[in-house]
């Protein structure tokens, strides 16, 4: 069974076209056959009630003697011809006393029911669809009336009839339109239904090949976009989904190949000196430097596999930021005289270092690894007699602190400090005179202080100098405390 859209689209369509339409029908019907029997009584009843007026000066004997009467009988007839309808005139006790009937319908030997009469003189007037208490052998509109003189006795009864197999023949015409008509507009409606549900799905499908084929593997396939609706909406969402997954595709095998490259560097190494070690090629005095070298190496291995857990906790949403109200500076002085041994022995000066109190809302760990790796990063650039420069603005009013760490040197090329944060990005090894690290660390940093809500930027002027800022919210301000009011000028707090 074909679940397609169009196919479910169009059987809808077509559902709710038929059953429109046959609600129509059965309105239709129903006020068609109300507005003909209210029609057929109004004329009936018009015209019993001439009769009525011709016959109101009548008395019930010369009632009785209306079959001799030509000229009645004439009157009687003309406007049954002209009206389509049969007459009857009955006496009080519903005997039928003449008919304009010619064709024989009219069973003249029964007699109209008592309940009909007294219906009649009760409320003045009588309507029924129904035999007339038998006189018909099938079903007629009547209406008729009592006859009363000029002295106020009730002389007779008038009654007029009309076949409502008329109504039959009208409904069936009614009905051969109807069904002509509700085909054309089915024929019409399942015309424009398939064009449209063409010109819905065909998009679709564009986007379902689209994905099929960038489910294989062809991730430059991109879905054609054209309009403003829906489904143009849908492929733009698709495009920029497809751009982003090449994006992450680029990006994983970038971070494959790199992970080799940062892998097999140390452990070919590592590799090569254990081997030269076993076979004699290094001689046993030789044995301690090159021990040294290959737990070095290892220590290298063991910084890029701790950076790259670092790296998926954080991507995948499990590092847990701790933020609390606590001094920045104190963070700045632990990093900065762990690593006071490597300012001495290069000669480099620390300048704006000035401990004042400066109060962040972060986490103290976090904000202690951004700050050693970008310290770590400023001492592997700056050349021996450079400078470091510490500074802490607090911007109260915009509620956030910038920490800036600037080194001299060689600084960052323009076209590259785009890219300093980025994955496995190193600068030209030969611009650090002691830069031997993973890039990872900048990375890190900047997926830290994006947990931690701020930014991390750098600034550098090349052959000068190179700075690393970032910046991390306020401490929140701390409500007033309130104190409970002295009674009667004595006590104090309660």
């Amino acid at each position: 069974m074909n679940k397609s859209i169009s196919s479910r689209y169009f059987r809808t369509t077509a559902f709710l076209l038929v059953t429109s339409i046959t609600f129509l029908g059965v309105i239709l019907m129903y006020f068609c056959v109300g507005y003909f029997r209210a029609e057929s009584e109004k004329t009936l009843l018009t015209s019993v009630r001439s009769l009525r007026d011709n016959f109101s000066t009548f008395s019930v004997e010369k009632l009785d003697k209306l079959r001799s009467e030509a000229t009645v009988s004439q009157a009687v007839g003309v406007v049954a011809n002209a009206t389509g309808s049969i007459f009857l005139l009955t006496d009080n006790y519903g005997s039928v006393l003449y008919t304009s009937d010619t064709t024989g319908v009219v069973n003249d030997s029964q007699t109209v029911s008592t309940k009909i009469l007294n219906r009649a003189f009760s409320d003045g007037e009588y309507a029924e669809l129904g035999e007339l208490s038998g006189i018909y052998d099938h079903s007629y509109y009547s209406a008729g009336c009592p006859l009363i003189n000029s002295n106020h006795q009730v002389i007779g009864y008038v009654f007029a009839s009309r076949d409502a197999e008329s109504l039959t023949a009208f409904l069936e015409s009614m009905f051969s339109a109807f069904i002509l008509s509700a085909g054309v507009m089915l024929l019409l409606s399942s015309i424009i239904s398939i064009v449209l549900t063409g010109r819905l799905a065909n998009p679709l499908r564009r986007i379902t090949a689209a994905a099929s084929a960038f489910g294989d593997g062809d991730v430059t396939a991109r879905a054609p976009v054209g309009g403003d609706d829906e489904i143009a909406q849908l492929a733009v969402t698709f495009n920029d989904m497809a751009d982003k997954l090449e994006a992450v595709d680029a990006s994983r095998q970038s971070f494959m190949g790199n992970i080799a490259h940062e892998l097999r560097t140390p452990m070919t190494t590592i590799k090569g000196f254990v081997d030269g070690m076993l076979d004699g090629t290094i001689p046993d005095d030789r044995r301690d430097h090159y021990l040294q070298i290959v737990s070095q190496e290892v220590g290298r291995l063991t910084r890029l596999t701790h950076s790259m857990l670092d790296i998926t906790k954080l991507e995948t949403g499990e590092y847990v930021v701790s933020a609390v109200d606590y001094d920045v500076w104190e963070t700045v002085s632990t990093i900065l005289f762990s690593r006071e041994q490597q300012f001495i022995e290069h000669a480099i000066r620390l300048t704006g270092f000035n401990p004042v109190k400066v109060l962040v809302h972060a986490d103290p760990d976090l904000v202690h690894q951004v700050l050693y790796n970008i310290v770590d990063n400023a001492l592997k650039f700056t050349p021996d007699g450079g400078t470091i420069d510490i500074s802490v603005t607090e911007n109260i009013k915009l509620g956030f602190v910038t920490v800036a760490i600037r080194n001299t040197g060689e600084g960052i090329p323009a076209d590259t400090l785009a890219y300093v944060f980025d994955r496995f990005y190193k600068a030209d090894k030969s611009r650090g005179l002691h830069a031997e690290g993973s890039g990872l660390g900048l990375h890190i940093c900047k997926q830290l202080i994006g947990r931690s809500g701020g930014k991390i930027w750098a600034e550098s002027t090349p052959g000068q100098d190179a700075t690393f800022l970032f910046t991390l919210p306020c401490a929140k301000p701390k409500p007033p405390e309130r104190r409970t009011a002295s009674r009667g000028g004595q006590g104090g707090n309660k």
